[in-house]
């Protein structure tokens, strides 16, 4: 089924058309992104953070390997060069219209859960001692032993953000797509045994592992942030992979849902467009066996029958 080509179907052709198909999920695409951005403004969750607690909370203050702007060049844009290069060689624009919409249901979805059990939970990051003293000063309630910062207030709030991590649900959302959108493409469970598309598909798991490992060792992370962070990720990107695609083992795994379904929509079309030109009757004839004949009706083949007689 996967070999049958549906024709040309490029987005100049057809790309207006897909796009209005599914209008409502770029709107609602859209707000999931207004929703993320209040989440990001709101304020945090201010866990109770004891004087005895400061132990694992006095990591130094580091700034980031992987920077915030890099992480949807790494998640999204990636994953986009890839669906573009597959486009420019295939011209299926339902993959390449579904692949980006897919990926980015993908992101955003898994950014708003981020964010939310993020403002939600409020966990200190492991340097919060030097985010709420930076001068080394440490300031507690008589009472509660509470801390009492006196550091930025935009850097204090961004210390209340480490469950889960950002950097890891982000990757894994947009590269866990990718591993499933390349199992499907190579064919990697064909049975055949080819190890090499095994170690492609497994290559943007490692790249999303080690942008979040990399959080550990800067000390913006517990190990517990991250790999929630990751689960997170890696689930939202199954589910949004599936509502587009076939599983990759399935035999028409390579390309979306959309395409075969409009393929067959085209066949069918085409079959009955067949039996409007010339349609045939199924006429039942005596020769003392129960047996059935098509006669062709056509009124050219009746006039020459007529002539003959």
């Amino acid at each position: 089924m996967a070999d049958i080509q549906l024709g040309c179907h490029t987005v100049r052709s057809h790309g207006a058309k897909l796009a209005r198909l599914h209008m409502y999920d770029w709107i609602i695409l859209l707000l999931l992104a207004v929703l993320d951005g209040l989440l990001n403004i709101i304020e945090p969750f201010h866990r109770f953070v004891g004087r005895d607690m400061m132990t694992d909370l006095s990591y130094p203050l580091k700034g980031n390997t992987i920077p915030f702007w890099a992480v949807p060049l790494v998640a999204i844009l990636l994953p986009w060069a890839i669906f573009v290069g597959i486009y420019f060689k295939k011209k299926n624009v339902y993959d390449l219209h579904h692949g980006i919409l897919g990926i980015l249901y993908s992101v955003l979805i898994t950014a708003v859960i981020t964010d939310a059990i993020k403002d939600g939970v409020g966990r200190p990051r492991p340097d919060f001692f030097w985010r709420c003293f930076p001068d080394g000063k440490p300031n507690y309630d008589n009472i509660t032993t509470d801390v009492i910062c006196h550091g930025e207030k935009s850097i204090i709030k961004e210390g209340h953000k480490s469950f889960p991590s950002g950097h890891s649900s982000w990757s894994f959302a947009g590269l866990g797509f990718l591993t499933w959108y390349l199992a499907g493409k190579l064919a990697a469970f064909d049975r055949k045994g080819h190890i090499a598309k095994l170690c492609m598909v497994f290559l943007p798991l490692l790249v999303a592992s080690l942008v979040a490992v990399s959080r550990v060792d800067d000390y913006w992370h517990h190990w517990q942030d991250v790999f929630a962070g990751s689960i997170i990720g890696l689930t939202v990107s199954s589910f949004c992979y599936l509502q587009f695609f076939p599983y990759p083992f399935d035999a028409d795994g390579i390309w979306p849902h959309a395409y075969f379904q409009q393929l067959a929509e085209t066949q069918s079309n085409g079959i009955a467009n067949s039996y409007d030109t010339r349609p045939t009757a199924i006429e039942p004839i005596d020769e003392g066996y129960d047996a059935i004949a098509l006669r062709d009706s056509s009124l050219i083949l009746d006039t020459m029958e007529s002539g003959r007689r």
